[in-house]
């Protein structure tokens, strides 16, 4: 039987702002963890992207603040990307929509002064990434003292974004009684350790296994021998895939990414495909952002910077034009569509180097994920002789990794002697020439002769 949002005791002002928002039935996550935090319980939640756990914390913290007191902060939710903290915020203000409470969120890549202005007017929420919150909080213009619940949202993406130093300075500065929620798609053991740390006897909830991608979501690979090929393939795919509504495509580098954007933008123009990646600047970002949920771009070329935080409903298609170097990421890439119940497409194109990494994402997810022919249409481009030298140099760097004796093409001693024979060569010229120029007579012979 379906769980509803009248479910559970929330008041009518909270139930008017749900039912405004379009939402009626409670996802999984949303059913297990919502009546713990109402009971002010400590939860640490294992869930992945795209299940609805942003409401889970965030209507059960809007119920408990009830409207707006004081000056200061009494709930903290930190994120570790600017992109998910304007999505979490934009959560807090669509469901607290009909009460006066007063979020405030808080990021780099801007100047602070606005961010201090708001926090000086008066707050109930901060939402804010681990850096800034330091920054602003050393700077005087926090006041911590006040707070009753703190999120850690996306735990294991912090840890890997290095954020830990900033998170144990945030729990030193923080109320020691008070309510902790720690939310990861994955349970590793860094996550373990830090949940001792900050969890008191807590509910732990888990509605998927561990990186499983949601079931929602049809996955296919396509192995391709180089980037050529991929660009031929992805416009292949551009024109035969009549049900592709709205795509993102995944890169590694932005370099790839700015590669990809210019190429659909050929096709496709300034309206129909935006970029995004670290090298833009913020209200870049934000407008590509904005464009592509709003149905006004029907493609996003992103960076893995933009895999999490990035809350559209109905992403029809991801395409991993890179396989992703670390692993977990698959499964935050992927789970961007076949959100909320509904189905989803997800493609990776998987070059001879990036065969390590798919053999270890199978392994994370527990799945075989099926292969897909490279349709007959497709032009199979010849792999260059430099892009062939980068492929086997990162094939013999991944059996490295496995076997340290493994000795490759482009071992270290290998490569150090070519280097040495090139200095050699390169010094007989250079002093050949000094000797030509000499009239045949070295320069200290030619010296000894004028004295």
């Amino acid at each position: 039987m379906a769980v509803t949002f009248e479910d559970f005791n929330f008041n009518r002002q909270i139930l008017t702002a749900i039912a405004d928002a379009g939402y009626t039935e409670a996802t999984p996550i949303q059913q297990k963890a919502i009546p713990p935090i109402m009971n002010g319980q400590d939860v640490m939640g294992i869930a992945q992207t795209g299940t609805g756990k942003t409401a889970a914390y965030v209507l059960p913290i809007i119920m408990k603040l009830k409207y707006a007191q004081g000056d200061h902060a009494r709930a903290l939710i930190i994120s570790p990307t600017r992109e998910l903290a304007m999505q979490i915020e934009e959560n807090v203000k669509t469901f607290a929509a009909n009460t006066d409470l007063r979020v405030v969120v808080l990021y780099g890549g801007l100047g602070p002064k606005t961010q201090i202005e708001q926090i000086n007017k008066g707050v109930d929420i901060i939402v804010a990434t681990p850096g800034r919150f330091m920054d602003i909080y050393l700077a005087g213009h926090i006041v911590t003292k006040t707070l009753q619940v703190l999120v850690l949202d996306e735990a294991d993406k912090m840890m890997d974004m290095g954020f830990m130093p900033q998170i144990n300075r945030i729990l030193e500065v923080v109320p020691v009684k008070r309510q902790n929620l720690l939310f990861s798609a994955t349970m590793s053991d860094k996550i373990h350790e830090l949940s001792n740390n900050f969890l008191e006897y807590p509910t732990i909830i888990e509605v998927t296994p561990q990186a499983t991608p949601a079931q929602t979501v049809n996955q296919h690979i396509f192995h391709v021998p180089n980037v050529k090929t991929k660009i031929n393939l992805l416009k292949k795919l551009l024109e035969a895939e009549g049900d592709i509504t709205k795509l993102m495509i995944f890169c590694k580098t932005r370099v790839v990414a700015d590669d990809v954007y210019k190429f659909l933008l050929r096709k496709f123009g300034e309206g129909g495909v935006k970029v995004l990646h670290a090298n833009k600047g913020q209200n870049t970002r934000i407008n590509s952002i904005n464009s592509f949920k709003n149905d006004e771009v029907k493609i996003l070329v992103a960076t893995d910077v933009a895999s999490r935080g990035i809350d559209v409903s109905d992403v029809s298609h991801v395409i991993n034009f890179d396989v992703p170097v670390v692993i977990e990421d698959y499964v935050h890439r992927i789970g961007r569509t076949g959100r909320a119940l509904q189905s989803g497409e997800a493609i990776t194109f998987c070059a001879p180097a990036e065969q390590y990494y798919l053999n270890k994402i199978e392994k994370l997810i527990k799945q075989t994920i099926p292969v897909s022919a490279i349709p007959d249409d497709v032009f199979i481009e010849e792999t260059g002789y430099d892009e062939r030298q980068a492929q086997a140099k990162e094939i013999d760097m991944q059996k490295r990794k496995d076997d340290p004796d493994f000795k490759g093409a482009f071992h270290e001693k290998k490569t150090l002697n070519q280097h040495k024979k090139f200095d050699e060569a390169k010094n007989k010229v250079k002093y050949g020439k000094a000797y030509k120029a000499a009239g045949g007579k070295t320069r200290s012979s030619s010296s000894r002769k004028k004295r």
